[in-house]
C-alpha cells in the first residue's frame, strides 16, 4: 500500500510525458501522510496554515486544498475555534476500522501464501519480515511503520490482486497505527513484531490456511491493547487516555 494519493483529474495540466504532475496540493497532502507514518504529525495536533506553508515550502492556498482534501479522507478534522487539526480515532471507531480491514488483510495473507511461488518473491518476503524483526523491538516508530507497510506492500504485490491493492489504500489505518502504536507495552510491541515472522513463515511454507489464521491472531492483538483504553465510554477516548484534546 502506498500512501500517496490518487490525483484527482481536475488539477494542474499534464507534463509533456502526458502525465498530470502532482500538484502543490497533493504535495501537502502527501507530506502530512508521512508525517503520521513517521511521527512528525500526531493525532489531535493542531495545523496552523502559515507554518505548514513555511515548513512545506508552498503558498497557503495549496495548503488549504490539501488540508481540505484531508478531511475529506477522514485525517484531519475542522474546530471553529482552533481551525484544522490531525483527527482522533475512539474506540468505537478503530474498532470499526479494524472490522473492515481484517477480512482484506487476511485476504491478502491467504493469496500472497497461493502465489509465493519464486525464489525471488520467497527473498522479498523474507527480507520485509527480517526488517520488522530489526525495528519492531528497537522501538524505533518511524522505522517500524516503514517496515511494516513494505511488509504489507509485499505481501499484496505478490498475492496480485489490484484490486484488493487499490482498496487498502486507507489513509485513516495510518490515523489509527499513530494513534494505538505509542499504547503498546514493550512486550505488546515486541509480541507485534513477532506476529509478523508467523505470517511470513505460513506464507513462505504456501499454507494458505495458517496464513490466514496468523494474520487473524495479528488482528486479535490489536484488541488486547485497545482493552486497556476503554473506560466507561469508549467514545471520548482519546491518545493520552483521557478526553479527546
Amino acid at each position: 500500500m502506498n500512501s500517496t494519493r490518487n490525483p484527482p483529474a481536475s488539477a494542474d495540466e499534464p507534463s509533456v510525458s502526458g502525465v498530470r504532475k502532482r500538484s502543490a496540493a497533493d504535495q501537502v497532502y502527501d507530506a502530512i501522510i508521512l508525517g503520521l507514518r513517521t511521527g512528525a504529525f500526531i493525532p489531535g495536533q493542531n495545523l496552523v496554515e502559515p507554518d505548514l506553508a513555511q515548513r512545506l515550502g508552498v503558498s497557503r492556498g495549496p495548503v488549504r486544498e490539501g488540508l481540505k482534501l484531508l478531511e475529506a479522507a477522514g485525517i484531519v478534522v475542522w474546530n471553529p475555534h482552533r481551525g484544522a487539526s490531525i483527527g482522533e480515532l475512539d474506540v468505537a471507531a478503530i474498532l470499526d476500522l479494524l472490522q473492515a480491514l481484517e477480512p482484506l488483510f487476511r485476504l491478502a495473507a491467504r493469496l500472497a501464501a497461493l502465489r509465493c511461488q519464486s525464489k525471488a518473491d520467497q527473498k522479498r518476503v523474507k527480507d520485509a519480515a527480517a526488517r520488522i524483526a530489526l525495528s519492531g523491538p528497537a522501538g524505533n516508530r518511524a522505522e517500524y511503520f516503514e517496515d511494516r507497510q513494505h511488509f504489507y506492500d509485499t505481501i499484496i504485490d505478490i498475492g496480485g490482486n489490484r484490486e484488493l491493492a487499490r482498496i487498502m489504500t486507507l489513509s485513516r489505518t495510518y490515523l489509527y497505527r499513530a494513534q494505538v502504536e505509542p499504547l503498546r507495552s514493550e512486550t505488546q510491541r515486541i509480541q507485534h513484531a513477532q506476529s509478523y515472522a508467523r505470517i511470513a513463515k505460513a506464507i513462505l511454507d504456501r499454507a494458505p490456511v495458517e496464513a490466514d489464521e496468523a494474520m487473524k491472531a495479528h488482528f486479535g492483538q490489536n484488541a488486547e491493547v485497545l482493552s486497556g483504553t476503554a473506560g466507561s465510554d469508549s467514545r471520548t477516548w482519546a491518545i493520552d487516555g483521557g478526553s479527546s484534546r
